[in-house]
This record gives C-alpha cells, sequence and structure tokens, in this order.
C-alpha cells in the first residue's frame, strides 16, 4: 500500500511529536494503550514481559498491537512512515538481534528512554522480512525517533541500517533521507520577514503583500515539497508558552500538510485524505488528535489507565464531526 505522511516535532513549555497519516480509506485505527505487563512476543527475540507503558495509534490483530506512532513513559516518541521502492528488509541473520519491521516501536520504546538509548539498541539489530501474516505483509517503511533533545531518522535500504541525526525534527516519504535534508538548501532564500530587494537597485522594487518572504515555498502534496513545508512551518513558527499553545500551534503547523480528499488520486482511481493527524505531549504522556471526519481535538492520558495491567486498551478515533453550537 501506498501513503502519504508527515511527521514532526515541537517544543513549547513541553516536548510535542506527532504526525499525518493519509491514505484512501481507515484502517479502523484507534488510540492503543499497552501496559508495563503486556507480554510482547518477538517471533526471533522471545518474550518481553516488562517494559515502559506505550501509548499511540494503531490497530490491534491477534491481540497484538500494531503501532503507526507511538510515545513510551519515558518520553521517547516514534513513527514509521510510508518508504515504498527504498526499503530494504532483510533475512534473519545470527550475527545480530532479529527484528520484524512490524516489531520494531515496541522492541525500541518498550526498552528505551531516550534516542541515545534507541541507536544503542538499533546498532544491534537486523530488520527482517517477516510479514505480521499473510493478509499483513511488510509495509516499506522508514522510522523517525525522538525525545526532547534528540532526533534521528532511521532507513533500512540495500546498502543496510542507516541512522541519520535529524536537526530538522521532520519526516516525510521519499525520497531517502539525506536526499530531504539536501533539498532544503534550494528554499534557503525564504523568509518569514519582509523580502529585500535584490533583482536590481536600478528599479525601487517593494513588497505588496504581506508574506511575499515566502515566495517559492512549494504548495502541493508531494512527500518531497510537504517536507520542505513542514519545515519551513516548524522552525519559523512562534507559540505561546503553555500546553494548549503547544497543542494548538502543533495541529496548525501539520494542517500545512494535511491531504483534502480529492486532491491526490491513486493509480487505483482513489484519493488520499488525511485520516488522522497526532500529537503527543511526551512529557505528560497524553494523546491528542483529530480526524478528517472529526476537527475537534481529543484527548487520551496514558497516566488515566491502568499502566500496571497486562491487557492492551484500546479507543477507537472519533470519527464524527462535533459542532459546539454558541446559541
Amino acid at each position: 500500500m501506498i501513503f502519504l505522511c508527515t511527521a514532526i516535532t515541537y517544543k513549547s513549555d513541553d516536548f510535542h511529536f506527532g504526525r499525518t497519516l493519509d491514505y484512501t480509506k481507515s484502517f479502523s485505527q484507534g488510540v492503543v494503550i499497552t501496559p508495563r505487563n503486556y507480554a510482547f512476543n518477538f517471533y526471533d527475540m522471545g518474550i518481553m514481559q516488562k517494559h515502559y507503558a506505550i501509548i499511540g495509534t494503531g490497530i490491534i490483530k491477534n491481540d497484538y498491537p500494531l503501532y503507526f506512532d507511538a510515545s513510551n513513559e519515558a518520553g521517547l516518541c516514534m513513527a514509521g512512515l510510508n518508504f515504498v521502492g527504498n526499503a530494504v528488509y532483510l533475512a534473519t541473520t545470527p550475527l545480530k538481534e532479529n527484528i520484524a519491521s512490524y516489531e520494531l516501536i515496541p522492541w525500541i520504546l518498550g526498552q528505551c528512554a531516550t534516542v541515545k538509548e534507541a541507536v544503542i539498541k538499533l546498532k544491534k539489530i537486523n530488520l527482517t522480512d517477516r510479514a505480521f501474516s499473510n493478509s499483513l505483509p511488510p509495509s516499506e517503511l522508514h522510522w523517525i525517533i525522538a525525545d526532547k533533545n534528540n532526533c534521528v531518522t532511521l532507513e533500512s535500504v540495500k546498502y543496510g541500517l542507516k541512522i541519520y541525526e535529524n536537526p530538522v525534527g521532520v519526516l516525510t516519504n521519499n525520497p531517502p533521507f539525506p536526499e530531504q535534508i539536501m533539498g532544503l538548501n534550494d528554499y534557503m532564500h525564504l523568509t518569514a520577514n519582509p523580502p529585500e530587494n535584490r533583482f536590481s537597485k536600478m528599479l525601487n522594487l517593494k513588497p505588496y503583500s504581506l508574506g511575499m518572504g515566502a515566495l517559492g515555498l512549494p504548495g502541493d502534496n508531494s512527500s518531497k515539497s510537504r517536507f520542505v513545508r513542514a519545515s519551513f512551518g516548524k522552525l519559523n513558527s512562534i507559540t505561546e508558552d503553555n500546553e494548549n499553545g503547544g497543542i494548538s500551534q502543533f495541529f496548525h503547523i501539520l494542517e500545512t500538510v494535511s491531504q483534502i480528499d480529492g486532491l491526490t488520486k491513486t493509480d487505483k482511481n482513489k484519493y488520499e485524505k488525511t485520516l488522522y493527524t497526532s500529537c503527543i505531549n511526551a512529557d505528560k504522556c497524553i494523546y491528542y488528535y483529530t480526524t478528517y471526519q472529526n476537527r475537534q481535538i481529543s484527548a487520551v492520558s496514558l497516566k488515566n489507565e491502568p499502566i500496571e495491567e497486562k491487557s492492551l486498551i484500546f479507543y477507537p478515533h472519533i470519527t464524527s464531526e462535533n459542532i459546539f453550537s454558541q446559541n
């Protein structure tokens, strides 16, 4: 399957992490909470009986959480984004810790509290091509992993497992991450300030509108353009230094890359749209989200749940519009 995504990190008073997930139809996804004592059964690595509690969006199959994005109680966050044509997974090897791609988020978030710990763990693993089931083959993904201090991008490609420092705190889909970063050089002239006349000293050129410093900011829905747009929005945005201000600004930034139904047609004559947008307050362990049909922000708090239990907890995404009537 091919779907578009954009993920960002953002700091206000707290650290926030989230993404859009765009596809033609719903996966019946919801907020999944994995308590500390749920037993993760890894195909090649055995059972992880106790671990950090995890909250994120995903689906549950055969009593197993398949996360799209998540955070653990220590504040480490992770999301998998589509990377079709470039992702390469390998057969198992006795030289590494063999982890299937669908197991990667719980393997890292279950054990690691920081990006530095995650990088140490990632250098020991081999991402395998094992499918979850016959109906759920491996998805071609790359990942963004972040905490309040650091951010990296992980890509499993034909040259091996690559870990890149991510100074922007943004990830979309193709091309590979080094090319996404390189592409920002084409837009170094963009500014939130009014532009200066560099065309010619012989002409008295002046801005005739606010916002002209960002002329050339790409507005199409391609992953390369969304990377530029999300990076420019994130790195130049300002926000009130409080929780509501940070959450509001986070969703505003991702609104600039959200997909409107009918504008991005697939090769199967269907249209992609933003199924949901998430914003995780990693410091407070609160998962906020909106859906295409419901623009009201919903919240699920990890700390309000019995995180010492053994059973998964699932809150279906609210997909019907909630409109507040003022009169």
